[in-house]
């Protein structure tokens, strides 16, 4: 069995623009004297890879302690996608017509058009996934994930697929369970050459 880790730092990596800067601070020390090492963190839910949950841009919406959990566990499809805009006709002809689970590599350069997540969402898809900082762009964010969360699509978002070679595999990408909130980081991973997944439509 293959585990490839599709996880980012999250004290090391991009942050989206205007999310809170990450701390790690030192609560409790062995070499200070203390009987453990012991740490806090700070952060933005939605730094590192991480989930979103309809409440993101839905008000009112489920949080990501109430998201389905066997939609982030099963068969996925890692794919290629150009960097730039997908379109609703790029999907249409160019994502796999079976897959419940996909995870787009773009070199974290391509985002959806609103269009393109309508069609991934009618089309069937569980989860989506990107190693983009958003499955939106600067100024265009609220349609494409709304056109998502709104029939339940889980959002995976900054995920690490450089080293990932397109094909299927078996992702395990539970959201921590925060109650009431819109997003939750991820410790997303890859099983390749796993014998009990193998043909399953999960």
């Amino acid at each position: 069995m293959q585990i490839i880790d599709i996880s980012k730092d999250i004290t090391a990596c991009e942050l989206y623009p205007g999310d809170p800067e990450v701390r790690l601070e030192v609560a409790g020390s062995i070499p200070a004297g203390d009987s453990c090492n012991l740490s806090a963190i700070y952060t933005g839910l939605h730094n590192g890879t991480h989930a979103d949950a309809p409440l993101h841009f839905i008000d009112g919406a489920d949080s990501i302690d109430k998201a389905d959990l066997s939609v982030f566990i099963g068969e996925c499809h890692v794919i290629d996608v150009p960097e730039g805009p997908v379109t609703g006709e790029y999907v249409n002809k160019h994502f796999p017509a079976d897959a419940k689970r996909i995870l787009v590599r773009s070199n974290g350069k391509a985002w959806f058009l609103e269009s393109a997540a309508e069609e991934i969402a009618f089309s069937g898809v569980k989860l989506l996934g990107t190693d983009a900082l958003s499955v939106g762009t600067h100024g265009n964010q609220t349609g494409p994930h709304v056109a998502l969360l709104r029939e339940n699509v889980a959002i995976l978002e900054n995920l690490e697929l450089r080293h990932v070679k397109p094909g299927k595999y078996f992702l395990l990408a539970q959201p921590l369970k925060i109650g009431g909130a819109e997003a939750a980081p991820v410790r997303a991973v890859l099983l390749a050459d796993f014998v009990f997944w193998s043909g399953s439509k999960a």
